[in-house]
């Protein structure tokens, strides 16, 4: 499916990928990245791919909703939020994979409401789309 792209960036990785550091060409962000202990790396302070998808995701998710809001006509609470958690493991196929789950706050929404507009925003948000033929992503409403 083509995409028209309006808004394009870069970043490159060095190092060794996971344990290395990340950085945007455009200079704004440069990342240490570290392996987590439960992958097998050292942990500690540092960003990992994982990460990042989180940070991504659940801002990209919450401004998508904007959109979903203004197409179904429900209202987004003030004060509402995103959160999203990001797993990676093996999969039973070979290879690694990901998991995503996302708890959607959205302060005094009838629940009814809610469900369309996180069930609209996943047609909108570029994370969601990209993802939803792999990534099976659990989603969560609270109001």
């Amino acid at each position: 499916m083509p995409v028209d792209a309006k808004y394009t960036t870069s970043a490159t990785a060095s190092g060794g990928g996971r344990d290395g550091r990340t950085a945007l060409a455009d200079g704004t962000m440069t990342l240490d990245l570290v392996v987590p202990k439960e992958l097998g790396g050292p942990g500690g302070n540092g960003a990992n791919p994982e990460k990042l998808f989180a940070l991504g995701y659940s801002a990209c998710f919450l401004g998508a909703m904007r959109v979903a809001s203004a197409q179904t006509k429900i209202k987004l609470p003030e004060g509402s939020t995103v959160s999203a958690t990001i797993g990676i493991g093996p999969r039973s196929e070979g290879g690694f994979g990901i998991t995503a789950a996302l708890d959607v706050y959205l302060p005094g929404l009838p629940e009814a409401e809610a469900r369309t507009l996180v069930d609209t925003t996943h047609t909108i948000c570029p994370y969601s789309n990209a993802i939803k033929a792999s990534v099976d992503v659990k989603t969560t409403t609270r109001g």
